[in-house]
């Protein structure tokens, strides 16, 4: 019995990993955030928790799916060859179903319960991410551009969910999310960038020789970075806290790019800047994200 126990609790587990909980965690925080900015007196604490909980369905259905298409490929990489699929701890029939009825609880829950433009929205998200960026990855360097879109929907699917429309201020959301993820995704791509291109992803790192392209892009998108950070103070939807603080952080995040670029010839150091490219990015976002929140509140 206790056995049995075990194995249900590893299945269980499995189950959970496909749903991509930290990737699925990330998306919620942006997508609240896009809610609180929104709100205004009164605070609907319910329709915030209906918002989220409808997002997280939708967001996990998209993940499943996505290790569902990609577990042929998975199996080829060391960092993914023992998720659940290509590992084959559980059949990709069950992965299908287990995903479809995710993603259609999601966003039914969404149109019922928010509105349907927040489903609508949490559609285009999942659909760009399994229908555009999932094959486009082995097709062209371009899918990382691709698969910004959808990674930086969800602040507009709380702005929506807080205000049933999607205006300037949604966009702006957008497209700090959209710019933050193409240097994130870029210094991973060059960490992992041979894992990249024996599974036979077009990642730009794996197809560029000298690194020169995947530098120029690098410093194009944190220099838009900055820029896009500082129009929320500048529409009024933060106040000079969050500028400052943006104006800081885009300056460092930009730093950390130009010094990618002045070691990328010294093949003994690019990979340590490219590391700490990826860690700033990751320090970069939630510290802005409660700037935001505090700045607002």
């Amino acid at each position: 019995m206790i056995k049995k126990f075990i194995l249900n609790l590893n299945r269980w587990r499995d189950y959970l990993e496909l749903t991509k909980p930290r990737i699925n965690f990330l998306v919620l925080v942006t997508t609240g955030v896009g809610f609180l900015l929104g709100s205004h007196p009164p605070f609907i604490f319910q329709r915030f928790i209906h918002t989220l909980l409808g997002t997280a369905l939708t967001v996990a259905g998209s993940g499943v799916l996505n290790q569902w298409l990609e577990r042929d490929l998975d199996a080829k990489m060391k960092r993914t060859a023992q998720r659940p699929l290509p590992a084959g701890r559980l059949h990709p029939r069950q992965a299908l179903i287990f995903g479809i009825i995710l993603s259609g609880i999601g966003l039914f829950y969404l149109a019922f319960m928010i509105n349907f433009l927040t489903s609508f929205l949490g559609f285009i998200a999942g659909s760009t991410y399994l229908f555009m960026y999932t094959p486009l990855k082995t097709r062209t360097s371009l899918n990382t551009i691709v698969g910004a879109i959808p990674g930086a929907i969800p602040p507009m699917m709380g702005w929506s969910a807080a205000t049933s429309q999607v205006n300037f201020e949604a966009w702006v959301l957008f497209s700090i999310l959209f710019f933050w993820q193409l240097p994130h995704f870029l210094s991973l791509a060059s960490l992992y960038k041979d894992d990249y291109a024996e599974a036979g992803f077009q990642m730009l790192p794996s197809l560029d020789l000298n690194g020169g392209m995947t530098i120029r892009q690098i410093i194009l998108y944190t220099s838009a970075l900055m820029a896009v950070s500082l129009l929320p103070t500048l529409k009024g939807m933060t106040g000079s806290v969050y500028f400052f603080g943006a104006l800081f952080l885009g300056l460092g995040f930009l730093g950390m790019g130009l010094r990618c670029a002045f070691l990328f010839s010294k093949k003994d150091k690019i990979r340590e800047a490219y590391k700490g490219l990826f860690h700033a990015s990751i320090i970069y976002l939630p510290v802005m994200l409660i700037l935001m929140v505090v700045d607002k509140i």
